[in-house]
C-alpha cells in the first residue's frame, strides 16, 4: 500500500508561481516511478511530469520549460515547479505512483490549481 497526499495547490494570477507537493507513505521501495497528472471538468486526466527511480523525467509539451518534478528522499517527498502559470494549467492536481507489482498504480485526492487571467 501507498499513501498520496497532495498539497501546495491555490489560486495565482497568470505568471506566477507554484509549488505542489506530495507527500508519499507506505511501500516506498515498492516505487518505480512519480508523477503528477492533471485534469479539467470534461476532460481526460493528462499527465504533466514524470521521475523515475533512475533520475530519468518526462514532460507533457504545454509544461515544457516551465514546470520540474523533483523528489526529496529525506522527506519522501515529490514536489512540481511551475513558473510562469497560464490560465490554461487550470486544473485539478493529482500526484501518482507506479508500483513494480500489483497494485501498480496508486493516486492522491487531488489539488486545485487555478491560475487568473
Amino acid at each position: 500500500q501507498v499513501q498520496l497526499v497532495e498539497s501546495g495547490g491555490g489560486l495565482v494570477q497568470a505568471g506566477e508561481s507554484l509549488r505542489l507537493s506530495c507527500a508519499v507513505s507506505g511501500s516506498i521501495a515498492s516505487i518505480n516511478a512519480w508523477a503528477w497528472y492533471r485534469q479539467v471538468p470534461g476532460k481526460q486526466r493528462e499527465l504533466v511530469a514524470r521521475l523515475t527511480t533512475t533520475g530519468s523525467t518526462n514532460y507533457a509539451d504545454s509544461g515544457k520549460g516551465r514546470f520540474t518534478i523533483s523528489r526529496d528522499n529525506a522527506k519522501n517527498t515529490v514536489y512540481l515547479q511551475m513558473n510562469s502559470l497560464k490560465p490554461e494549467d487550470t486544473a485539478v492536481y493529482y500526484c501518482n505512483v507506479d508500483r513494480r507489482w500489483s497494485p501498480r498504480y496508486y493516486w492522491g485526492r487531488g489539488t486545485q490549481v487555478t491560475v487568473s487571467s
